[in-house]
């Protein structure tokens, strides 16, 4: 007598296989890697068929990435061009496009790039080397033989062996790092015409040799990229970061999407920069939550629905795509609770993705990502450590504010200024000369800069109506609000009016009826305005969230920006976006950010409350014919009066959008 399994595989088999979505299309994915090891012994053994059925019945993801080849090296299929895990029983990969193909999923590979431990074992010779002569264990170098000798032909193997429709590939700009060996010395002399390289930040050349590395990283990801198209141009192919806010630049390599995986412990707040920031880009993208939390010590736990939920609301949103990462056990079994979560997650974003899956930004609020300050603040080829929480502290204060914004780099900015009604720089210490004129042009014609902290500040003293008086000096700093008094120690750049307004003083202590110097200005410059904080608040509010702090930047914004489109009493905790969704309805999302995981104490988060009702007023040119919540269809009933949309909304459980009928 015939198996279930395998009358349910005839069954299939005599249907017409659907096919799979390409991955500009896909809006929800599953990611499954194990970075298969040298130590493993039961590789694949408990995968089966029922498994993959039950777990693509219930989820119905669009693609699915599962491991080949992790950090560690080596491959986890019987590879004939490179290093196999010796713990293989069963070829999962194999298992994986069978059911894939079946079900109509997309099936790519999580493949890690430049960290390649075994392959540098094997050939020490291709690993980059540290400022100290040291051969790198883990990352090899993008002058040498790897890519072509190791990287080409395996992921050629790969594609061909399983027939797959693309890859993710792992380890690759967060990777790089700077190189020392004979090879890149080489290329460093022939560009540049130096004998020696720069070890330290001490070093004038310093800035160039980091640029030489970031453009060596794309001629690197440029050849294989290229490569693997030619060989299949069907293949559609992405390097992890790349193109993100870890490599804020116009886009150079045919990449087919973007994608990161976002910060499994700091998850919502991570997604808030780099989906709006994405966003921006113009290419199909989507972002990587990690199913599961941990403790150092303490191993993983997989995290409730609800909280990916809330994570995937962030996401959703900015108009990208939502996947979830998960590790089976290392006999390959997808457990139980993977399935129950993802498909309850899968649910979630599903009934949202009419409303939210490629729609567009309609733009309010630009907070400026300064490439030209992080390339020079960052000492790495391609990451923004250390480098973004002003950006980041920018954007929980306007988002806390009620604002809809967008994230973006200078070269995405500068053709679009005249479309935002205010441009926040934070404490961004360097922008290009072309920049800086492009933006006094777009407060002259009518605009509002609003630049967060000293650095950014002086480079606009002239125009923003002050002097500058002497250097930047450490001081205490209590900030008054209409509602109470709120610390911003740090460097504070001391100011003279020069035609501007005074709109905001610091004080040395909580008195804040006495010794008040200026700590915040405002000048009208033509048709526009420029608003100085001259000191750190952005870092403040990153490292605080005081509401007082909140208060005093969001009194300088009103003046700024006094005709946002949209302004709601909604708490603090809930985010909005205005978005225009593919068909061109105009969409208004709100997330509820109550209780978000933030602190590595508390790893999970069971139950979240609903907000409501708060009330909304929109301001917008015909009244619409129809207006319902999303995604539950309902009408919603409201006022128009002179151009002013009023409604209520009754309760906002995690996401939900207010959809018009034009």
């Amino acid at each position: 007598m015939a198996s279930a399994s395998s009358q349910e595989s005839r069954s299939l088999s005599s249907k017409p296989e659907p096919r799979p979505l390409r991955r500009a299309d896909c809006f929800f994915g599953l990611h499954f890697d194990l970075h298969p090891q040298k130590t493993d012994t039961q590789l694949g053994a408990d995968l089966s068929a029922e498994n993959l059925r039950d777990l693509l019945e219930r989820v119905r993801p669009d693609y699915v990435q599962y491991d080949c080849k992790g950090h560690a090296g080596y491959a986890g299929y019987p590879t004939e061009k490179g290093w196999a895990s010796p713990g293989i029983v069963k070829d999962s990969l194999a298992l994986w496009r069978e059911w894939t193909r079946k079900m109509g999923v997309g099936l790519y590979i999580h493949y890690s790039g430049v960290w390649d431990a075994a392959a540098i074992e094997h050939h020490p010779e291709w690993a980059r080397v540290d400022a100290q002569g040291n051969r790198d264990p883990n990352n090899t170098s993008t002058f040498g033989p790897y890519v072509d000798a190791l990287l080409i032909p395996q992921l050629k193997e790969a594609a061909r062996n399983y027939e797959l429709d693309g890859f993710w590939v792992d380890g690759e700009c967060w990777a790089a790092q700077w190189d020392y060996s004979e090879a890149a010395m080489k290329a460093w002399k022939e560009e540049t015409g130096l004998e020696e390289a720069p070890r330290s930040r001490e070093d004038p050349h310093w800035l160039q040799w980091k640029m030489f590395h970031r453009g060596q990283f794309e001629r690197y990801l440029r050849h294989w990229v290229d490569a693997l198209h030619e060989f299949d141009p069907g293949l559609q192919i992405t390097s992890n970061w790349a193109y993100t806010t870890f490599m804020p630049k116009p886009i150079e390599v045919q990449l087919d999407y973007l994608s990161g995986d976002y910060s499994p412990t700091l998850s919502v707040d991570r997604a808030r920069v780099e989906a709006r920031y994405l966003a921006s880009t113009k290419m199909p993208w989507d972002l990587l939550a990690w199913g599961f939390n941990w403790h150092h010590g303490y191993g993983h736990d997989w995290k409730p629905a609800c909280q990916l939920q809330q994570e995937a609301g962030v996401v959703l949103m900015a108009g990208g795509g939502f996947s979830i990462y998960y590790q089976p056990t290392r006999s390959g079994y997808i457990p139980n609770p993977i399935i129950s979560i993802s498909g309850e997650v899968a649910d979630f974003c599903r009934a949202r993705q009419t409303v939210s899956h490629k729609s567009e930004s309609v733009p309010q609020v630009a907070l400026l990502l300064s490439s030209a300050s992080q390339f020079d603040r960052s000492d790495a080829v391609f990451t923004p450590y250390g480098c973004m929480d002003e950006l980041e502290g920018a954007l929980h204060a306007l988002l806390e504010l009620h604002y809809s914004v967008d994230i973006l780099a200078e070269h995405q900015l500068e053709p679009r200024l005249s479309e935002f009604g205010l441009v926040v720089i934070p404490d961004s210490h360097k922008l290009e000369d072309s920049f800086q004129k492009a933006l006094l042009r777009y407060v002259e014609k009518g605009g509002s800069l609003f630049l967060l902290g000293q650095q950014a500040g002086r480079l606009f003293a002239a125009p923003a109506g002050v002097e500058l008086v002497g250097e930047p000096v450490h001081c205490n700093a209590d900030l008054a609000a209409k509602e109470g008094v709120s610390s911003a120690n740090g460097l504070w750049q001391p100011v003279r009016l020069q035609g501007a307004e005074a709109l905001g003083f610091r004080h040395p202590t909580r008195d804040a009826r006495k010794d008040g110097d200026i700590a915040a200005t405002l000048n009208a410059v033509g048709k526009g305005k420029i608003a100085v904080v001259w000191g750190p608040v952005a870092l403040a509010y990153f490292k605080t969230h005081h509401v007082f702090l909140r208060d005093f930047l969001g009194q300088i914004t009103e003046r700024l920006f006094e005709e946002p489109a949209v302004r709601t009493d909604a708490p603090a905790c809930v985010d909005l976006a205005l978005r225009r969704t593919r068909e061109g309805r105009l969409a208004l999302h709100f997330l509820n950010l109550a209780r978000t995981q933030r602190q590595d104490r508390f790893l999970s988060v069971d139950w979240i409350p609903a907000i409501g009702p708060f009330s909304v007023e929109w301001r917008m040119d015909h009244e619409p014919k129809r207006i319902t919540w999303e995604p539950d269809g309902e009408t919603l009933e409201w006022t128009w009066k002179e151009g002013c949309l009023k409604l209520e909304i009754p309760s906002l459980h995690i996401h939900g959008a207010v959809l018009l009928d034009p």
